[in-house]
Formats: C-alpha cells, structure tokens, sequence
C-alpha cells in the first residue's frame, strides 16, 4: 500500500515507517499521533496522550479478541496484567477505557508500568528520516527538522513531547482516512503472521461499537419453537420459549467474529454474564447443540423458511439437506470437525473453558 504524494514534502520516508517492524509500537504509535493531531487538533503532544492512546488501541485486539502479539511484545504483555490488577471489564467503550487509563496513570506504579513506551518507539519511528540507531542523537538531530521529519522530540518540564512539524498537518488531516488504512492494513499482516489460524484478523483490530442485528436468527429459532421443537438452554436444561432467551455464541463471538447460525443457539439469559466469551465444555455440551441444530434445521427446512439463512450449513461441510438425515455419530462427526479445531486454537490463544455450575 503506497501512501498519497504531496507537492511540498517527501513521503518517501512515511512509506518506510514500517520497514523492518518486529513488534506492533510503531502502529499503535501512528494511530496514536493521526488521533491526536486530527481528532484532536495537537501540534505538541504530551508523550502520555500517546502512551494512553497505544494502549487504548491496543486493548481490544489483545483484551477482547486474545490476538497474539508475538513472543516478544512487552505492550501485550502489560495491558493482559493491567487489565487483570485493575479489575478493568473488557467491554468498556474506548471513550470509557481511555478516561480509565489517564485516572490509571496519575498512580507512579501504573506509570512505571508503561514507561518503556518511551524508551524507544518514539525515536525508532524517526530512523527512515534520521539515519541513526543511538536515540539520543535521533532527538537532537530531530531539532532541526532533519530531511524533513514529521515530528520532533522536545522536553517541556521534564517530560516529553512529540512536535508535529507544521509542514505535514495538512497533509495528515487531508490524508486521515488513508493514513489510518496504512497503518491498520501493515498491522493486519503483522499480526496473520502471528495468528495463521485465527479468522477475520482485520475485523479484530477495532472493538464494534454496535453488532449486527440477529432478527434472522431468531427467527430461525422462533420458527422451530412454534412449530413443536422443545428447546432447552444448554447450559442450564431450562426450557425457552420464544421471547425468554438470549442467542448465544456457542464458540465466543470474539474469536470467531460472525453470525452463523450453526453457532448460535437459545440459551437461559441469566448464564451471560457467567459465560461471556468463555468456551463451552465440548465433550459436555456439543452433542445437545449437534442435535438441537438438526431438529430446528429439519422444521425450517420443511416449511422453506429462510432459505439464504440455512446456506450458513454448507461451511460444515455438508448441505442442509445431508445434515437433516444424518444419523447421531455422523451429526457429532461433522459438528466436530469444525467445533474441535476452533475451540483448541481458541484455548491456545488463552480463551479460558467454561462449565455451567448453578449457583
């Protein structure tokens, strides 16, 4: 992905940023100074409004989708061990966790915490303009705005800033929507590197603030009820009825990040909060949603009800129809094979298993 030209500056050395990358900061790092100088209009920028905005970009892929960083990746690392210190819930808003990190960073421990965000990005950012791997020498040389350099490196009482050269605001709020595109797509690869098996890696970088409706889907469900199935949440044998139940993602969505119907079954809304994006017991609960599925695709399919809805079956491998008339070991198998790799990558990614205990 090759950046816009400009008349007045090179941006030849832009397009290098990411030369070479072996961990996520510079990303982060430049989706943190295009939010600030942006979205919120900052030429000189307090070296934690950065840290802060790393980390709140960072959470989610880390926190909420378990993305793995690399074995090396000290920010993964330390949001994983914040997030558990500090109680923080993993569906917070970013406007809700960022206002929670700058309450954080006021305590000397936190701040210690997330110094070493400082130590280098700040400086490594700058080497396709400056030449050097000695950080000191890259925050004097930035002063003269060397090779035209989109920042600088001040310290204002102690602490430092990133000065954005006025040169390149207007190319960076002309180029906002392109540059952010740059930085998420190299971050994309990045991270399917790290993460071959995990599906819709891009679609894991930002937490949705809205999901997609499941109006079809329930009414998928609806459909069966109505005409003589008797659904029982999985978990806690209660049976549903069709304005009392929540759909559940029986694979979190946050790993598999889509609306399936094979994935999704009736459950007791009162195991929600319990379950989150936990991972039920296979052995326990796979075989009740394998023939659940069946007896609800079996109605739908004899009164020709959403029939573009019940194509999400042939992703097992299977059309409808065949699943229909399998028999029980033939369901289970054919539910397996795609249930048991999911959930074993899930794990490894640190998706923790979950059972239903009745309180």
């Amino acid at each position: 992905m090759t950046l816009p030209q400009s008349d007045i500056l090179s941006t030849r050395y832009l397009n290098r940023v990411f030369d070479k990358t072996v961990a996520t900061y510079k990303y982060y790092w430049l989706l943190g100074l295009l939010e600030e100088v942006v979205m919120k209009g900052n030429r000189c920028i307090n070296i934690w409004d950065m840290i802060v905005s790393m980390v709140a970009n960072a959470w989610y892929p880390v926190v909420y989708f378990r993305l793995s960083f690399g074995k090396s990746e000290s920010l993964y690392e330390t949001i994983l061990k914040l997030q558990q210190q500090q109680q923080i819930p993993i569906n917070l808003s970013k406007k809700e966790l960022t206002a929670r990190l700058y309450e954080l960073i006021q305590h000397k421990e936190i701040r210690d915490q997330l110094n070493f965000l400082q130590l280098n990005v700040p400086f490594w950012f700058l080497r396709p303009w400056i030449d050097t791997t000695i950080p000191r020498e890259i925050e004097v040389r930035s002063q003269s705005w060397e090779n035209g350099c989109l920042y600088r490196l001040v310290r204002i009482g102690g602490v430092m800033h990133v000065e954005v050269n006025a040169q390149w605001t207007g190319y960076l709020q002309e180029n906002y929507t392109i540059l952010t595109s740059f930085a998420y797509w190299n971050l994309t690869n990045f991270l399917q590197a790290r993460n071959p098996n995990v599906p819709n890696i891009s679609g894991k970088l930002i937490k949705p603030e809205e999901r997609n409706s499941l109006s079809k889907q329930r009414e998928f469900w609806n459909t069966a009820i109505n005409n003589g199935l008797e659904v029982h949440c999985l978990y806690t044998g209660k049976i549903l009825t069709p304005r009392h139940y929540d759909l559940d993602h029986f694979i979190p969505w946050s790993f598999v990040s889509h609306d399936q119907i094979w994935n999704l079954m009736p459950a007791d809304s009162s195991i929600n909060s319990s379950k989150s994006n936990h991972l039920p017991n296979l052995d326990y609960y796979l075989p009740h949603l394998a023939e659940a599925q069946q007896a609800a695709l079996r109605i739908n399919l004899q009164l020709n009800c959403q029939p573009k809805l019940l194509e999400d079956y042939f992703s097992l491998g299977f059309s409808p129809q065949e699943i229909v008339a399998m028999d029980h070991d033939h369901l289970l198998n054919c539910f397996k094979k795609t249930f048991e790799p999911m959930s074993q990558i899930a794990e490894n990614m640190g998706f923790e298993i979950w059972k239903y205990t009745q309180s």
